[in-house]
């Protein structure tokens, strides 16, 4: 026999143990990283269009300002919406999710291990 740890090929016992691709999302790393943490995600709009959002900035960090910087920067167009549940959002047009993110370290409002990029 086997012991429970050596799944052997073909075994089919670990099919009740189910991965959770968004945990790390849910649950809160070591340190302040999981309460301070910025998200960057890309959300598919239609067809190649895309929209790309930053949460998680701190209050103290004038929005309006950021978000012309960012605009001005990656000749975009872009939004500050007000959502109830997560506060202010940064909607930017297309997928700048790795340009945010320099941007942000660039410019030192974030630190590396404070962000959290999100999409395909």
């Amino acid at each position: 026999m086997s012991s429970p740890d050596v799944v052997l090929p073909g075994d089919i016992s670990n099919l009740g143990v189910g991965f959770d691709p968004l945990a790390d999302s849910a649950v809160a790393d070591e340190g302040n990283a999981g309460e301070d943490a910025v998200h960057i995600r890309v959300q598919q709009r239609n067809g190649r269009k895309s929209l790309t959002t930053v949460q998680g900035l701190k209050e103290k960090y004038d929005y309006n300002k950021v978000l012309k910087a960012l605009k001005k920067e990656f000749c975009c167009n872009g939004t500050v919406v007000e959502d109830p549940e997560l506060g202010k959002v940064i909607q930017l047009q297309g997928d700048q999710r790795k340009n945010v993110s320099d941007f942000l370290l660039g410019q030192k409002l974030v630190k590396k291990d404070q962000i959290k990029i999100h999409g395909f």
